[in-house]
C-alpha cells in the first residue's frame, strides 16, 4: 500500500490509503488576508502563531505554509520588494521558525518561488510536504531537484503549459506525467501526492464526479496519494460549508487520502472524523468518540469549536513540543 510519510521533530504522519484522512491546514497563508499580510510585513507573526495553535487544536495533522505576502510599504520604499524571489525566502524562514516554536507537526512548505522552497526546506525540522509542482518542464526541472535533494514527498498539480483542462483524461495525463518525470530523478511514486484539481461545482455540473473517478483512477493506475483544496468545490455558491460536508466523505470514499482545508469549521471535520469511522480508519471509534465529547464540551460551555479543541486538548494532558511519536 502507497504511504506517504511526513515527520516533524517529534511526530509522524502517514497519508496513505489506509490511513486515517490527513487534513492540511491552510490559514498560514497571506494571500487575500490584507491583515495578515500587514502584520508580517511589521513583523508581527501573532496571528501565524495563533493559527498554527487553533489549527492544531482542531484537527490539522499538517500546516500548510505559503509565503506569498505582497509588502506595499515596503514595495514604495525599496523596489526590491516588489520581486517574490526577494521577500519569500526569508520570510518563508521566520514562518517556519515560528511555527514549529509553538507547535509540533510535519509542515507543506508552500510557494511558487523554488528559492523559497529551498528556504523552507533548510530550516523545515523532520521531513516536509512541498507544495508544489506542475507539468510545465521547466517547473519540473526547478523542483524536483530540490524533492530529490531533501528526500521529501511533493504535491504534483495536474496543469502545465496548456493550463487547466476541463476534461479530466488531459488533467489524469499531466499527473501521468509528473509521476514519470519524478521516477527519473529517482523520486518514487509514493512520494507524489497528487492534486487532480477540484473545479467549482457551481460553474461545471460534473466537477464531483469528475474528481471522484480521477481520484479513483489515480489510486488504481498510479498508486499515488492524493489531494486537494476542499474549499474550491463550493466557491460561489450559497451554504459552502454543507457543500464542502458531503463533498469530503464523497472523495474519502473515492480513495482521496488528504485535503488543504480550514480545520476549524466544524461541519467539516465532522464529516471527515465520521468518514474516517465508516472506512474503518478509526480503530475502535475514538476519534469518533472524542470530537463528540468535544461538541458536547462546546454545547455546554458556549464556546467556539476550536475553543473547545482547544480545552479538550489541554484536559486530556496534550502539551506543545511533546515527544510521543504519533501516526496522524
Amino acid at each position: 500500500m502507497t504511504r506517504t510519510v511526513l515527520e516533524s521533530k517529534s511526530k509522524t504522519v502517514v497519508i496513505g490509503f489506509d490511513e486515517p484522512f490527513c487534513v492540511i491546514g491552510e490559514r498560514i497563508n497571506p494571500t487575500g488576508r490584507k491583515k495578515l499580510a500587514a502584520e508580517l510585513e511589521m513583523g508581527d507573526f501573532s496571528t501565524v502563531e495563533r493559527d498554527a495553535l487553533e489549527q492544531v487544536a482542531c484537527g490539522a495533522g499538517v500546516l500548510d505554509i505559503n509565503s506569498g505576502a505582497v509588502f506595499s510599504n515596503k514595495m514604495a520604499e525599496d523596489p526590491r520588494y516588489a520581486d517574490n524571489n526577494f521577500v519569500e525566502p526569508p520570510l518563508m524562514r521566520d514562518l517556519i521558525a515560528k511555527v514549529q516554536a509553538v507547535v509540533d507537526v510535519p509542515l507543506c512548505i508552500d510557494s511558487s518561488v523554488p528559492a523559497a522552497l529551498e528556504a523552507g526546506l533548510a530550516v523545515a525540522e523532520g521531513r516536509p510536504l512541498v507544495n508544489s509542482v506542475t507539468g510545465e518542464e521547466e517547473r519540473l526541472e526547478l523542483v524536483l531537484p530540490l524533492v530529490k535533494k531533501y528526500n521529501v514527498p511533493v504535491v504534483a498539480i495536474s496543469n502545465d503549459d496548456t493550463g487547466i483542462s476541463e476534461d479530466p483524461d488531459v488533467r489524469f495525463a499531466v499527473a501521468k506525467k509528473i509521476v514519470e518525470r519524478a521516477a527519473d530523478f529517482g523520486i518514487p511514486a509514493h512520494d507524489i501526492v497528487v492534486d487532480p484539481l477540484v473545479m467549482p461545482v457551481g460553474a461545471m455540473a460534473t466537477a464531483g464526479r469528475q474528481v471522484f473517478t480521477l481520484v479513483h483512477r489515480l489510486r488504481t493506475e498510479l498508486g499515488v496519494n492524493t489531494t486537494c483544496g476542499a474549499s474550491n468545490v463550493s466557491f460561489g455558491l450559497p451554504n459552502r460549508h454543507g457543500i464542502n460536508g458531503a463533498f469530503l466523505p464523497m472523495a474519502i470514499g473515492a480513495g482521496m487520502t488528504s485535503a488543504i482545508m480550514n480545520p476549524v469549521r466544524n461541519q467539516e471535520m465532522e464529516a471527515i472524523r465520521a468518514a474516517n469511522l465508516l472506512m474503518n480508519h478509526d480503530p475502535n471509534g475514538m476519534e469518533w468518540i472524542k470530537l463528540s465529547k468535544t461538541l458536547d464540551a462546546m454545547r455546554e460551555a458556549g464556546q467556539s469549536f476550536a475553543e473547545a479543541s482547544a480545552a479538550a486538548v489541554t484536559s486530556g494532558g496534550g502539551r506543545r513540543g511533546g515527544r510521543r511519536r504519533t501516526r496522524g
